[in-house]
């Protein structure tokens, strides 16, 4: 009887591998953590997911000490570290070293520290599921919270009226709910579009058209047009032809829910109305939101004109804000309801990224920052168009991550990073680098496709995390005795 072959020194750590918790449950609690109710009175302090967010930092990090291995690819490193130099720059120029530290911290955070750890924590297309799913289901939570604040007057104050849905975020955070209701539906939209079995894109299209109703009673227009464009863009990359279906759907699906909430229980048919029309009125007669954030973005102009090269510094924006505004500007927002007292904040950023990165960091961040999203979206759109032309259509994962980071990239133009719901920009970026630079367990973006061939649906990472090894030729079974030695994309 011949002896029996020594099991692959890789194969028992393996199997103690897929034993253990899968790392990516770090990213998922941070998710879950944002369903926690903000303190009602806004008292600023770091929400427990950013704080969690650090100990998935240091997590990660443990890990590569671990595992004795490069972290990233010689062009994820590039494209992922490319904000450091800008953001180096203008914390030097900062107003005080400790601001400068403050916006440094933050800015690395959601940037690039978060965003690489996730890309390394995240294993395989099962791993992403599970924290898109993780993200539908927080989203339809804030956006379950926020319907009842509106149907009993209990949300946040809008036109004199305790209606406005903001979710577990509070008054003094009304994007909070919009931007998570946002993100969850195009999640939901994204795994609708892949090639999973049919009761789970059903389940995931119909927790799309759910989230509508909280996401339209935030009356966030940002959040609105962003979502729209997001969801079309997705379409589109689902090809033409499903992109035109699709979309009557949902079309038909909108148009019956409003004729039922708007004409048969009469939700919300005038603040509503008045806050759709609103989006077009940004010339002729603009509200004094909108009127603020012209002013704030001609101020952030006058800054970067004064330093077009560094800008005025992290966190400089509040300090030069009244050198350059002019009188149109108003004293502050008024916030209220929600389980918190009336309040008045000030206006503190110009409510759009790109505009206060210019102010804060010159040519030389904006370029730096903008460089790296640029370089995720087309890496992300040029690999999407790969796995179509070869396995015929591409994976879920895909369209939630092109997604994503169109949603992100488009509400920045509306928006900018503040509150405890950045930390799911970071989360959004990750998952976005994972994609278009391809997880560092498995190698380039390029071989992920050849490992592929022969797999209905597979485009990286197998669902069990590691690739199992090609059984041996069986005239080389007189050396099977020999340790098998282990690819890299398994070391």
């Amino acid at each position: 009887m011949p002896p029996a072959r020594p099991a692959p020194p890789h194969a028992s750590s393996a199997g103690r591998a897929r034993r253990l918790p899968p790392p990516v449950l770090a990213v998922v609690a941070v998710v879950a953590l944002l369903a926690l109710p903000v303190a009602p009175d806004g008292g600023g302090g770091a929400h427990p997911a950013d704080a969690v967010s650090a100990l998935v930092v240091v997590y990660c990090a443990l890990r590569l000490v671990r595992n004795r291995r490069r972290p990233l690819s010689r062009t994820a490193a590039v494209v992922l570290g490319l904000p450091v130099l800008g953001l180096a720059v203008a914390a030097a120029g900062a107003v005080s070293p400790g601001a400068g530290l403050t916006g440094l911290g933050r800015y690395l955070q959601v940037f690039v520290l978060v965003p690489a750890a996730v890309l390394l924590l995240v294993r395989d297309r099962a791993d992403v599921r599970l924290l898109t799913w993780s993200m539908v289901g927080l989203a339809v939570w804030q956006g379950a919270v926020g319907v009842h604040q509106y149907a009993t007057g209990t949300g946040a104050s809008y036109q004199g009226e305790q209606i406005r849905a903001v979710g577990t975020f509070g008054a003094q955070d009304v994007m909070g709910m919009a931007t998570v209701v946002s993100l969850g539906l195009v999640c939901a939209v994204g795994l609708a579009l892949g090639p999973a079995p049919v009761r789970r894109r059903l389940l995931a299209a119909g927790c799309a058209l759910v989230l509508l109703l909280p996401l339209a009673l935030s009356f966030s227009r940002g959040a609105w047009i962003a979502t729209a464009v997001t969801c079309a863009v997705q379409l589109l990359l689902s090809g033409v032809r499903r992109a035109l279906a699709v979309g009557a759907a949902v079309v038909a699906a909108v148009v019956a829910a409003a004729v039922v909430l708007v004409g048969g229980f009469g939700v919300g048919t005038a603040l509503l109305q008045e806050r759709v029309g609103s989006i077009t009125q940004v010339a002729d007669a603009p509200d004094q939101s909108v009127t603020d954030r012209y002013t704030m973005w001609a101020a952030a102009a006058g800054m970067w004109r004064e330093r077009p090269l560094t800008g005025v510094g992290l966190k400089g924006f509040p300090e030069h804000r009244d050198t350059h505004a002019s009188l149109a500007l108003s004293s502050g927002s008024e916030t209220d309801g929600a389980g918190a007292g009336y309040r008045r904040q000030p206006l503190l950023s110009p409510h759009n990224m790109y505009v206060l990165v210019l102010a804060e960091q010159g040519l030389t961040g904006l370029v730096a920052l903008a460089g790296s999203w640029l370089a995720l979206l087309v890496l992300g759109l040029r690999r999407l168009r790969g796995a179509r032309r070869e396995q015929g259509s591409a994976p879920e994962c895909a369209f939630v991550a092109c997604g994503l980071l169109v949603w992100q990239l488009t509400d920045f133009a509306y928006a900018d990073i503040g509150g405890p719901s950045t930390v799911l920009t970071a989360v959004c970026l990750g998952l976005a680098a994972w994609w278009a630079l391809g997880s560092p367990a498995q190698g380039a973006p390029g071989a992920l496709a050849s490992t592929a061939q022969g797999v209905p649906g597979a485009l990286g990472p197998t669902a069990q995390g590691t690739p199992r090894a090609p059984e041996p030729p069986a005239e080389e079974a007189p050396q099977a005795s020999r340790p098998t030695p282990q690819k890299a994309s398994e070391r």
